[in-house]
């Protein structure tokens, strides 16, 4: 039986355009964008405030040349932790245990940082290692779980992550930390196990330039290697995947090594910079986890859209402060719009996979 034919309103060349228009990945990531915007000016015209000063002072408050630096800093944090959750996501998993991640990498450069004594030249880049390595194991073993014992990576991340957490806050309470100290924290690093500085900038540093490295490192692997092919190919059908050849396991758990120890490298260069000390809750509070995954989330998992994605986020997080303080806006605001851009692509993964299965159905 064929087909009904198509109506004629729907043959005319500007809805034609129109449908393929809204088709476009770039539709779905901007129209998210701009339903949070939409729901955040309702919000802040709902508690008596201008919507328009509130982001006014968001943009003003993160490109003041006064914070620029910090801002250039921020942005690099999120970008890397952006990565942590990208390239799982690259063949559709979600590692949602950033945070777990990122402490044991803190916890890793502070370990080599104030007890190995270690020359000036070793003993950043060493530091930067253990992290990498740590991390990157911790990450790894939801691999197994997930090919051996059916638990999903977004579970065993989820709630593996709070264990990590955990541990380290322990370590820092009762072993490691200063004795004496009000906070639970390690002592100040030596000059020679601190992360080497940009000119006179106080915030940015060489961390900078290894994100940046690794951003393109990511690229390169993404599209130039048989890794990067076969992570989309299963990204976009594991099934087709696995019969096409792809050892699906294999590459889940070469995915969740690199993106754990992406997160070490993350928490090793926060950890190695000012102030040049390990505290309890400090890589946490910042939220760039959070951050990290809504920017990744935008981006579809491309390396390309990554920096871009990120720097929405970077001025939500840092213009969140401005907005509060000129404005008189909850800086919380930040992070019920990170929320919406999140929950608006989770809703497209949902109607896209019902379709899908509707097609296969058939």
């Amino acid at each position: 039986m064929s087909a009904p034919p198509e109506p004629q309103v729907l043959r005319h060349p500007l809805v034609r355009l129109a449908r393929v228009a809204v088709r476009h990945p770039v539709v779905v990531p901007v129209g998210a964008v701009v339903i949070a915007v939409l729901i955040g000016a309702v919000i802040i015209a709902a508690a008596g405030l201008d919507p328009l000063t509130a982001y006014a002072a968001v943009l003003s408050g993160a490109f003041d040349p006064d914070t620029l630096d910090y801002t250039v800093s921020v942005w690099a944090f999120i970008c890397g932790m952006a990565l942590v959750a990208a390239i799982p996501l690259r063949m559709g998993e979600f590692n949602l245990g950033g945070n777990g991640q990122l402490v044991l990498g803190g916890l890793a450069a502070a370990v080599v940082a104030g007890q190995s004594g270690l020359p000036p030249l070793l003993a950043v880049p060493v530091a930067i290692l253990a992290a990498a390595v740590l991390a990157g194991a911790f990450g790894a073993i939801s691999a197994p779980l997930a090919t051996r014992f059916g638990i999903p990576i977004i579970i065993s991340t989820l709630l593996l992550s709070p264990v990590a957490v955990a541990v380290v806050s322990y370590l820092l309470r009762f072993q490691i930390g200063e004795k004496g100290a009000a906070v639970a924290q390690t002592d100040r690093f030596p000059e020679s196990a601190r992360m080497w500085a940009l000119g006179d900038l106080s915030y940015t540093n060489v961390g900078l330039i290894i994100v940046i490295l690794l951003m393109v490192a990511y690229w390169l692997v993404d599209s130039r290697t048989a890794v990067g092919f076969e992570l989309r190919v299963v990204g976009a059908n594991r099934r087709f995947g696995a019969y096409g050849g792809v050892r699906v396991g294999r590459l889940a758990l070469g995915a969740m090594a690199a993106s754990g120890a992406v997160a070490g490298i993350v928490g090793a260069i926060i950890t190695l910079s000012a102030p040049y000390r390990l505290t309890d809750g400090a890589l946490l509070s910042p939220g760039y986890t959070f951050a990290g995954l809504a920017a990744a989330l935008l981006a579809g998992g491309r390396p390309a859209l990554i920096p871009v994605t990120a720097v929405l986020f970077t001025v939500l997080q840092v213009g969140g402060a401005a907005m509060e303080r000129s404005a008189d806006v909850p800086r919380q605001l930040s992070d019920v719009l990170q929320g919406v851009v999140i929950v608006v692509l989770a809703l497209r993964t949902v109607v896209d996979n019902r379709r899908s299965g509707e097609k296969g159905a058939r």
